[in-house]
């Protein structure tokens, strides 16, 4: 009977986690990322246990205040913090992949929080083992990848500080809170948040899917632009070569000729991102070979050369938003 308790509170969010994954036309999470996403989120529901084991004793005279306030500040804010690593880090580059990354910790914490209550609660109606697959279990998961879906958007706008996933946080805490208000009946909150949830993650992949197609086709064209105008020895005719002439009134001509360099291997690097995206989005298993690992050593080799100012510098010809960023993170997967 435990065997069945458990699978009818975990298969609805991992079919849904499954459902993500499908959805990701151009494979921008790998299964390995997804897997320890869920381990990081199930972590997040043990120490969430501890947390709350502690700290709910305190609220003994008014445990719906505990339940309905200061948990899903708990629970939110601790699978939040590999969220923000994550996309700190530049390994989320679209909303897709932060709608998959969010709901693979959320159904991390949901499948030690039910396995938890299967073991602790002696119910054994099915149903409401249904219910709380498919209505906390997916809370969890939809939480999470809501503040997954806000915080890359607003990184992509404003400063990456801590205080730009704030809002997100508290939106995740907000839903998290209203769901264990129960203000309607389990049921019918449990096909709401369904039907809400799947609506709105379909609105956010379409909307998502078009705006990669349009970063790569206008991205890759500059790319291979500026790549060919150096191979060729044209961009001293360009505006960026004046840029990069202009350079040397302020950096020695070793560094000038370094900054170059980096300039075309994150160039070629750029490209070949795109390059495995397309691929991907044909079907094609993609793997890194060892010319683009030694590029990578290379690039880090280089950057150290040119300094935090040579870099800064080469800022108006480098691509540097959220996505050119994380173009890195995918050549190295």
């Amino acid at each position: 009977m435990s065997i069945l308790k458990i699978a009818f509170s975990l298969f609805p969010v991992l079919l849904f986690l499954i459902a993500l994954v499908s959805l990701d036309s151009y494979k921008l999470v790998r299964l390995r990322s997804v897997l320890i996403s869920i381990v990081i989120g199930g972590v997040a529901a043990i120490i969430a246990y501890v947390v709350n084991t502690r700290l709910s004793p305190l609220f003994a005279d008014s445990p719906s205040l505990f339940f309905r306030y200061l948990s899903p500040v708990i629970e939110e804010s601790l699978k939040a913090i590999y969220l923000i690593y994550l996309i700190r880090s530049h390994k989320v580059g679209f909303l897709v992949d932060a709608a998959i990354y969010g709901f693979a910790i959320g159904a991390g914490f949901a499948v030690i929080e039910n396995i938890y209550y299967i073991q602790s609660l002696h119910q054994s109606n099915i149903m409401v083992w249904l219910i709380r697959g498919c209505g906390t279990a997916v809370m969890h998961g939809g939480t999470t990848a809501i503040a997954a879906i806000l915080s890359k958007s607003m990184t992509e706008r404003y400063d990456k500080k801590v205080l730009v996933f704030l809002p997100a946080l508290f939106a995740a805490i907000a839903l998290h809170s209203a769901f264990n208000h129960f203000f309607m009946p389990p049921l019918l909150t449990t096909i709401a948040q369904l039907l809400t949830l799947a609506l709105f993650i379909s609105i956010i992949f379409t909307h998502s899917e078009k705006a990669l197609q349009n970063w790569l086709e206008l991205s890759m064209e500059d790319d291979v632009q500026l790549l060919e105008n150096i191979l060729t020895g044209m961009i001293s005719e360009t505006k960026a070569g004046g840029y990069l002439m202009s350079l040397k009134n302020n950096f020695k001509g070793e560094v000038v000729a370094d900054m170059l360099c980096f300039l075309r291997i994150h160039l070629e690097l750029a490209i070949r991102a795109k390059g495995v995206l397309l691929l991907r989005n044909a079907g094609f298993q993609v793997t890194v070979e060892q010319e683009i690992k030694e590029k990578l050593t290379e690039l880090k080799f280089l950057e150290k050369s040119i300094g935090p100012t040579g870099k800064f510098a080469l800022s108006p010809l480098l691509h540097t938003s959220t996505h050119d960023l994380w173009q890195l993170y995918i050549v190295q997967k």
